[in-house]
């Protein structure tokens, strides 16, 4: 329950499909062991962030099958089983893992569909609130066709298996192939104060109402930009992760974070981070960042 010392959620809602959810989310990545393989060192306190997270308003939690493998999606449901009306969770399918701790892509239409129905009964619903075609590798976003893998994304959302479909680590060709085939609600690309090569999509997508969760929002930094940030940062009297967030919030309407985190206490400073007032001064400064 929300308490005077519970930092209001920065950013208010947005709307994905027929979902109102907060455009402040949380990433369940780093729920799972190192390197994103087995269970966490600490299982309860896995646990207590996920209920903090609800507890605090967040209503839009990112997952995958993929993370542990399962590791995250179980904890989910052993956190927030049975589900509130309000949480929504989105999942992705398109990698699997192996036994090195590799990502092989697996977007074959019988690989797609084993994923979802391992989704399902890993978070205990009988259908998805959103499933992202994730694409491309661990390098980024190759020019490759969408269109089978999506399809058949599709099909199972027809099938009532599915809610919501987007799309992730993509070009901007393969975000117009994907939504001739089948409407999408986001786009989950990398996307920070550094790498601002979907600068045009995310306008793009702004005015035709659909949603961009950027990920890794303080990953890639050269030392310089690095160094530019952190000047800002000072003057600001906060952290270099609080004004790149902020920024992020400040940048369109339509970004939903979902930063991640297993601490509790580094939630709530996320949380606070992100609605960092930021003059246009400020943002000024910041953009000249990526130029760095």
């Amino acid at each position: 329950m929300e308490t005077a010392s519970t930092p209001p959620l920065p950013g208010g809602t947005w709307t994905l499909g027929d979902s109102t959810v907060t455009r402040f989310g949380y990433g369940a990545m780093q729920l799972a062991g190192p390197w994103v393989m087995g269970p966490p060192a600490d299982h309860a306190g896995a646990l207590a962030v996920l209920r903090e997270a609800v507890d605090l308003g967040i209503t839009h939690i990112d997952t995958s099958d993929a993370y542990g493998p399962r590791v995250t999606n179980e904890l989910i449901r052993e956190a927030l089983h049975p589900y509130p009306d309000s949480l929504f969770i989105a999942t992705k399918v398109g990698a699997t893992r192996d036994a090195q701790g590799g990502w092989p892509t697996a977007r074959r239409p019988e690989d797609l569909r084993r994923q979802v129905h391992e989704n399902l009964g890993s978070l205990g619903v009988e259908a998805l609130d959103l499933v992202n075609m994730r694409m491309g590798d661990a390098q980024g976003p190759r020019p490759d066709s969408i269109a089978e893998a999506f399809e058949t994304l599709a099909a199972l959302q027809q099938e009532g298996l599915i809610r919501h479909l987007g799309v992730s680590n993509v070009t901007a060709e393969q975000v117009a192939e994907a939504r001739g085939i089948a409407p999408i609600v986001c786009v989950q690309n990398m996307y920070n104060l550094a790498h601002r090569q979907d600068d045009g999509l995310v306008d793009h997508l702004a005015a035709d109402g659909i949603a961009y969760v950027p990920f890794f929002p303080l990953g890639g930094f050269t030392p310089l930009q690095s160094e530019a940030l952190s000047q800002v940062a000072n003057r600001l009297e906060a952290t270099p992760m609080s004004v790149a967030l902020a920024w992020l919030m400040r940048r369109s309407p339509n970004i939903l974070l979902i930063p991640g985190t297993s601490s509790t206490a580094h939630l709530r400073e996320n949380i606070a981070g992100a609605g960092l007032s930021l003059s246009d001064e400020d943002v000024a400064e910041l953009d000249g960042v990526g130029r760095a």
